[in-house]
């Protein structure tokens, strides 16, 4: 009996998938020959996108999470026609496009970088919360759909908590996700792992929830036709799959449901290669074919995704001349384009924490940004994202008016939502928490560079002088290691992060709207719990602009040039003072971003730091944060240890950042 075109179309992928893997002598095939069934249905019925028009706004949205199978997405979208079979044939290979694990290419259909597990689903979620946010301001013309794809991994890694969690409180229905449920992960069998009641936990977070044999394309359409009618919740299909589906050996026996052809090619993991190919209808010495009458099965689906798409974009050409004006708004949000605010206007206390200047801004932004999504990991009062809040309202199930999305503890799932959210476009997305809990967001802030996200992360309480909190929440390392992605360039040559730590009020002012303005990767801008001396005017600050600049100069050449950024600028500028009764020249550098320095031209460089003069670093991290500036030149002071239970003026003198201790630094430095 002959196959049914959506078998046919399933088992190509499956050929594909398994001859990429095969070919490169690396990758995971059995996973992507699973879910090939299901991953047919979704692209030939029901996810809709323009294939002419790849950026479309109004795309429905798919995010693989389980980058390892990467050979199924590509194997999925060649059949679409965005992969040609070279393309997959070089899989995993120098200068390819089918990199191991996906990486974002949106005209070739790929919406998101995924490889670390969980993370894939998150920035769906993301996504999800950030059509509602549209609909809300301009209509259920432009709803989509956004579908993800999740395995054993994904389910297993802790941030599937916070998203579920999330999608349920919300209910997204517009969030479908299938979870390749095959009871095989890398190293051994799921049960082996956990005997969780995966319905009943998504059930309990407030999801729709289904099982379904995974392979059957009926059962499949069933249950996508049935979430797309969900209203009220978020829908999970837990598909009941067969790892490495049509393997067999060499003997013709089954080799299907093996852990061992999860992470390697089907002849290493002890199936025929050839057999399988041979069972599946493949030509094991061609096997890079798209079939015929899948072929044209795909072109009629094509066809059929540009009519719906044109058709969508005429009713959206009506909406526009109906509402001229909203339609020139949404033409904005899609397009970067920031509202004109005269950021000299801010009113900055004097002496404030740089987190209470940062609420200042905010505050501005939450009246002037209308596509700004601010969000806090219960922390909106202390990290001070209040000052957005305060001028807007959190979202709640069916309301998407407001601006602020209440993540709950959970600072990996909402930097990762954030990064969801900047994914699908048309918002600004930003996050506060603590700065000793960005080791939670690393993750998350590594795949915003690797994606050139602009997300905006504001970690505040940055230094020992949390105090009384003592050393579980005092950052002491963790600035030299974000500091670390400003060093590291991204796919475009640029640094893959910019790290601000302001001054003061009038250098937080500046900070965030160098952050608004970068477009091109995350922004961090890391800020004081305590209050600081000013020590900058709002001109002078815009020095901040180039990483680092002479904040104040001495007649002549400096005896020595000291460096700081945030807090440890003002304690300089008290050490200065002492040093010039005694005679000692100082000139006074900020550097709130090194590797925005570093960008600058050689020439500026020196003129800000010239070699031959002598240096001195002051950090509330460890030394090495400032020891690339400071060179053979000089000393940087800095902690060396974990901080200490004791309020901040105390922790101040005991640990030595006053003026007089950088006074004395200084003398026996020069001595």
């Amino acid at each position: 009996m002959s196959k049914s075109i959506e078998v046919r179309a399933a088992d190509n992928v499956r050929i594909l998938a398994a001859a990429m893997v095969e070919k490169a002598k690396s990758g995971h095939p059995g996973g992507a020959m699973g879910g090939a069934d299901f991953i047919n249905i979704l692209y030939s019925e029901f996810l809709n996108y323009d294939p002419s028009d790849m950026t479309w706004a109004n795309r429905d949205r798919f995010f693989l999470d389980p980058g390892h199978m990467s050979p199924m997405l590509y194997g999925i979208l060649s059949l679409a026609g965005f992969y040609s079979m070279d393309d997959v044939a070089n899989f995993r290979q120098w200068g390819s496009v089918t990199p191991g694990h996906p990486e974002v290419d949106v005209e070739r259909g790929v919406e998101n970088t995924s490889g670390p597990l969980g993370q894939g689903h998150v920035m769906a979620l993301g996504a999800a919360i950030t059509e509602r946010f549209l609909v809300a301001r301009f209509g259920e013309w432009m709803s989509h759909k956004t579908y993800t794809f999740i395995s054993d991994g994904g389910v297993q890694e802790e941030i599937s908590q916070g998203a579920g969690r999330i999608a349920g409180h919300l209910g997204l229905s517009n969030l479908i996700m299938f979870y390749d449920s095959n009871d095989i992960q890398l190293s051994t069998e799921t049960d082996e792992v956990t005997n969780e009641d995966t319905e009943m936990k998504y059930k309990s977070w407030g999801w729709n929830v289904v099982t379904i044999v995974g392979n059957d394309a009926d059962a499949i359409r069933k249950a996508l036709k049935d979430a797309q009618a969900e209203t009220e919740k978020p829908t999970l299909i837990i598909g009941k799959t067969i790892m490495g589906k049509g393997a067999i050996t060499e003997a013709g026996e089954c080799f299907e449901g093996q852990c061992s052809s999860h992470g390697q090619p089907l002849s290493g993991a002890g199936a025929s290669f050839e057999k399988s190919i041979e069972n599946l209808g493949g030509d094991p010495e061609n096997p890079f074919v798209i079939f015929d009458d899948v072929k044209e099965y795909y072109e009629a689906r094509k066809a059929e995704l540009i009519e719906a798409a044109a058709a969508k974009k005429a009713e959206q050409e009506k909406w526009e001349a109906a509402n001229p004006e909203l339609a020139v708004k949404l033409k904005a949000f899609f397009s970067n384009k920031l509202p004109e605010i005269d950021y000299s206007k801010i009113e900055q206390k004097a002496g404030v924490a740089t987190r209470g200047a940062s609420a200042a801004v905010l505050s501005v932004f939450a009246n002037e940004v209308e596509n700004m999504i601010v969000s806090s990991a219960d922390l909106s009062n202390s990290d001070k994202t209040d000052g957005f809040l305060k001028n807007t309202t959190s979202f709640k199930k069916g309301d998407f008016t407001g601006q602020f999305l209440q993540a709950g503890v959970s600072e990996l799932t909402m930097a990762a939502i954030m990064n969801g959210m900047a994914l699908h476009g048309g918002v600004i997305a930003a996050s506060g928490t603590f700065f000793v809990f960005s080791d939670y967001q690393k993750p998350a802030a590594r795949l915003a560079a690797l994606q050139e996200l602009p997300v905006k992360y504001i970690w505040t309480h940055d230094a020992f002088r949390v105090g009384e909190d003592g050393p579980t929440h005092q950052p002491v390392e963790q600035e030299a290691q974000i500091r670390l992605l400003e060093k590291l360039q991204n796919h475009n040559h640029k640094n893959s992060m910019l790290v601000l730590r302001p001054a003061d009020g009038n250098e937080t002012t500046v900070a965030w709207k160098m952050a608004m303005e970068n477009t091109e990767t995350p922004t961090a801008l890391i800020l004081s719990r305590q209050g600081i001396k000013d020590v900058t005017t709002y001109e002078t600050a815009q020095g901040a602009a180039k990483g680092a600049y002479i904040l104040q100069d001495c007649e002549g050449t400096p005896d020595v040039i000291l460096l700081a950024s945030g807090s440890e600028v003002s304690t300089l500028v008290d050490g200065a003072e002492l040093l010039a009764k005694d005679g000692v020249k100082s000139r006074i550098v900020s550097v709130p971003s090194e590797g925005l320095f570093r960008s600058q031209s050689a020439e500026y460089q020196k003129e800000v730091l010239p070699a031959g003069i002598t240096k001195f670093g002051l950090t509330a991290g460890l030394p090495v944060t400032l020891e690339g500036l400071v060179g053979m030149d000089g000393k940087v002071f800095g902690l060396e240890s974990f901080g200490f239970s004791a309020p901040a003026g105390v922790l101040d003198v005991k640990l030595g950042y006053t003026g007089e201790n950088v006074y004395n630094q200084v003398k026996e430095l020069l001595a």
